[in-house]
């Protein structure tokens, strides 16, 4: 029935902005530190990294 055709397409378009959004929040919680220890880790290496001249 052609007449499905638009309803399949905007069921095809969720379905990759959910997979986009669950892509998004994975590499979020992946990427981001979760306890304030390792952003003080991550402060320090990068204050070591600044040359003194």
């Amino acid at each position: 029935m052609p007449q499905m055709a638009p309803l399949y397409w905007f069921i095809l378009f969720m379905f990759f902005i959910f997979m986009f959004i669950m892509f998004n929040i994975m590499n979020y919680y992946n990427f981001i530190p979760s306890s304030p220890n390792k952003i003080n880790n991550l402060f320090k290496n990068i204050n070591s990294m600044i040359w003194k001249w």
